[in-house]
């Protein structure tokens, strides 16, 4: 008999073992989703924290992504936002252009194109994919009818761009007499 009792010993001990691991997994389950939850709840919204001065900084109203392509007018200057790495137009850039190809056009004023760039990166690297942007500025006039001699490219003193990253990765582009 007393082998019978060893044996249940034994698999009273693995049961036991067993309930114990399965009570600590559920509950490291369950701090482990209300810690997750709360730290949802109490995180800091970076994104919208990052956007807003540059949307202040850009016009009222006007939210600036962090890595996506927009243009905004404010006061004359039209300003085209680029997503990082990249040198394509956002969709409405031929509209926002229409004030300058009038001047240009009817008005006999330059368009000046400047580009400018974020901190992040190499510098090197960050100059040229400033340039290739104005160049895709320039591009977009020419093909909306301004005349190649009416556009100048105008490199910047300090092409690194002020405000957050979204906001320093852009072309302004003015009318000049």
């Amino acid at each position: 008999m007393s082998f019978n009792s060893s044996d249940d010993d034994s698999q009273q001990r693995f049961a036991l073992g067993f309930l114990f691991a399965l009570i600590a997994l559920v509950v490291s389950t369950v701090v482990g989703v209300v810690i997750y939850k709360r730290g949802i709840a109490h995180a800091p919204k970076a994104p919208a924290a990052a956007v807003a001065p540059a949307a202040e900084a850009a016009a009222p109203g006007v939210v600036i992504t962090e890595d996506a392509a927009s243009v905004v007018v404010e006061g004359g200057v039209v300003k085209f936002f680029f997503a990082t790495g990249k040198a394509e137009l956002a969709p409405g850039a031929n509209e926002a252009l229409g004030d300058v190809v009038k001047g240009v056009v009817d008005g006999g004023k330059t368009a000046v194109v400047s580009g400018f760039h974020d901190a992040t990166g190499d510098a090197a690297v960050n100059a040229e994919l400033a340039k290739q942007r104005a160049l895709a500025v320039r591009d977009a006039l020419k093909a909306l009818g301004v005349a190649e001699e009416k556009v100048e490219l105008k490199k910047p003193e300090a092409t690194q761009g002020s405000g957050s990253n979204a906001e320093a990765r852009r072309v302004e582009v003015i009318l000049a007499p």
